[in-house]
């Protein structure tokens, strides 16, 4: 109620200041142009006119929105509206003028060509002049504040615009203890300019010889910041990330610059990850916020690399409620501390709980109500399912039907199934049992289609995550540290990569689009995340070991294992007979489902819990090649069949 009544006050306060700085405007013009008797007569009429013109003068600034922006933020666009208004005032002067010339007013012009010129500057004058003078106030006293706290001198890597908003942030006190003490460019253009009043002392292939020298001088630097353009192909990361290594400095990206201006920028550490895919989708963060913002969301699997930057990026974007099911007590408590220290509104509470345990997984979503439920558990490593099937059938078969159907039952409405590039014409059991989940989730889905029911049930198919657990570049970093050798099943495997951030958000996109009210233009049960170009696993691997600072085949040498039971060469993303469609949305496509009805799904599910309870592989082999008819031809491809025709991989990968 006080945060309320100070906020109508300062509201108050701009609109008096801005209707007495109209009233001064028309003085202190009389007062500069006229003088004597002129100045004596125009004064004597001013009261009968200025009380309406001050009236029509707020009404003209809040046409133009100058009550709704903070003094603090005063910026260009402000400035542009504050014009706008007074000229609009200013020709109206014009015409007040011509009409009181008239005999039956004034008859003669009542300011005069020169006095409405003159009105104009200066009522822009005093109208943005404060505000102007008040954001270098506050700019100056949160300038000297963060200057007395930072104690770390730090050197700026990229272009002009976005280092430019890190020295805001660093001027603001966001990212504490750091100050500007120097800029590299990519750019030659930039050389001999100042960012702020922080100079670009050279090149990013000049950073060991002027970081060097700064040390000499007694003025080292402690940190280095990379901005996202120093990290493209073009600024050449791997050279220059080569020679800081002889520094012996820390290196921090900046993880979320363009989210929401310097305000929201964030450091992390740089990793390898950060250099070796293309540059990320641009996400529509606006959507995202009306999505999820007030919304209840419960994220299966939220301990695991995907689920659980899908419950930072929904506390992120505003969910009201946040629960996480999650089996690890370990990964549960983890994911908890992390979401305890950061700053959201989202009210989070997590549970231990498998999916599946039916009643288990019921209760708690009857009891929670969610509007959203994102499924991201499961078991996912590709020869572990080989060897070990049934608890493949039993999680990701199973498990996903009954958070699927505890959906329903909790009026849910939307529902989220994780899935896989795998699941299409699958040649493992990862990849069959994920397809039949996707295909319970699009016959539940199509149940409430054919309802116009309020509800959607979609699946989300995606590639390889950089970071993930269990993937292949924590592997290679892990054999890189102990000095090789990096173990790769194909010199011609190939492979999708996209960040975990960008696939959750893109995740989380694809969610918004399948509204329960129908109202996108496509209603599609399977959405598919452009991954981008594919990668050669062996060209991974060599680039890998160049970012360590080595050599491949002469410092660490790269060894050739084999296809492991149940991988193929190529991953594709949309089946032969599975028709594409556009969504609109950068980053996102969509498959049109093609599945059986519910009742043959039952049947197969029935007979599947009979070969579980026998331990009978082959009789569970066998349900599964009648209802995925792709799995049953994996016996007769080779490790490098399956791969699509080349027209249609670069039709589902293309960003």
């Amino acid at each position: 109620m006080a945060q309320s009544s100070k906020q109508s006050f300062k509201k108050l306060a701009v609109i008096a200041h801005d209707l007495v700085a109209t009233a001064l405007a028309i003085w202190l013009v009389f007062v500069i142009r006229f003088e004597g008797e002129q100045l004596e007569e125009h004064l004597r009429y001013l009261p009968r006119f200025l009380p309406a013109f001050v009236a029509y003068g707020g009404l003209v600034y809040w046409l133009f929105s100058l009550y709704r922006s903070k003094w603090r933020f005063a910026s260009l666009p402000d400035l542009s509206n504050i014009v706008k208004a007074s000229t609009i005032l200013t020709l109206s002067l014009v015409v007040i003028d011509y009409v009181l010339v008239s005999p039956d007013f004034y008859g003669a012009f009542y300011f005069g060509k020169i006095s409405i010129a003159l009105y104009w500057l200066v009522q822009i004058a005093l109208l943005g002049g404060p505000r102007l003078a008040y954001r270098y106030f506050k700019f100056w006293r949160s300038r000297n504040h963060a200057a007395r706290e930072a104690s770390l001198p730090a050197l700026l890597l990229g272009r002009g615009f976005e280092v430019e908003m890190v020295i805001r942030a660093m001027e603001a006190g966001t990212m504490r203890r750091l100050r500007p003490a120097g800029i590299l460019s990519p750019r030659a253009d930039d050389l001999g300019q100042t960012i702020r009043g922080v100079p670009v002392l050279g090149l990013l292939s000049q950073i060991e010889q002027i970081a060097g020298d700064a040390a000499e001088r007694g003025e080292g630097f402690r940190r280095i910041v990379a901005t996202p353009s120093a990290l493209l192909p073009d600024a050449e990361p791997d050279k220059w990330l080569a020679r800081t290594r002889k520094l012996a400095l820390p290196i921090s990206r900046i993880d979320s610059l363009g989210e929401g201006g310097a305000r929201d920028s964030e450091l992390a550490p740089l990793e390898i990850e950060d250099l070796l895919v293309r540059s990320t989708v641009r996400i529509d963060r606006e959507r995202l916020v009306a999505f999820l913002t007030g919304k209840r969301v419960i994220v299966t699997g939220g301990g695991g690399s995907i689920g659980s930057e899908i419950c930072l990026r929904c506390a992120a974007f505003g969910a009201a409620e946040l629960l996480i099911v999650e089996s690890s007590e370990p990964a549960l408590f983890q994911i908890t501390e992390q979401l305890s220290v950061q700053e959201h509104a989202t009210v989070v509470s997590g549970v231990l709980a498998d999916v599946r345990d039916r009643d288990r997984i019921t209760a708690l979503f009857t009891a929670f109500a969610p509007d959203i439920v994102i499924h991201a558990a499961a078991l996912k490593h590709v020869p572990y399912l080989e060897a070990d099937w049934s608890e493949g059938v039993k999680t990701n078969i199973f498990g996903s039907v009954n958070v699927t159907d505890a959906a329903i039952a909790a009026n849910a409405k939307i529902f989220v199934l994780i899935s896989t590039d795998k699941a299409i014409e699958p040649v493992s059991m990862l990849g069959a049992t994920k397809r039949f989940a996707e295909m319970y989730a699009q016959s539940r889905d199509a149940e409430f289609v054919a309802a116009a029911a309020g509800m959607r049930l979609v699946a989300v198919r995606f590639g390889n995550v950089l970071g993930s657990v269990g993937s292949v570049v924590p592997k290679f970093k892990a054999q890189i540290a102990r000095g090789g050798p990096l173990t790769v099943t194909s010199p011609d495997m190939i492979r999708y990569f996209m960040t975990i951030r960008e696939a959750c958000d893109l995740v989380l996109t694809a969610a918004s689009h399948a509204r329960p009210d129908g109202v996108e233009a496509e209603r599609a049960a399977v959405y598919v995340l452009k991954m981008g170009q594919p990668v050669r696993i062996m060209d991974l691997a060599e680039r890998m070991i160049r970012l360590a600072g080595f050599e491949p085949g002469e410092d660490i040498e790269i060894v050739v294992t084999g296809v492991r039971p149940g991988e193929r060469m190529n991953e594709i993303l949309f089946a032969r007979d599975e028709p594409m469609a556009e969504t609109g949305l950068d980053g996102v496509m969509a498959a049109k489902p093609v599945f059986a009805n519910r009742a043959r799904l039952q049947g197969w599910l029935a007979r599947l819990e009979v070969a579980l309870k026998a331990d009978d592989r082959t009789a569970a082999d066998s349900i599964l090649d009648e209802a995925i008819p792709d799995f049953s031809r994996r016996q007769s491809a080779s490790p490098g069949d399956g791969a699509p025709e080349p027209s249609r991989l670069a039709a589902a990968s293309q960003p």
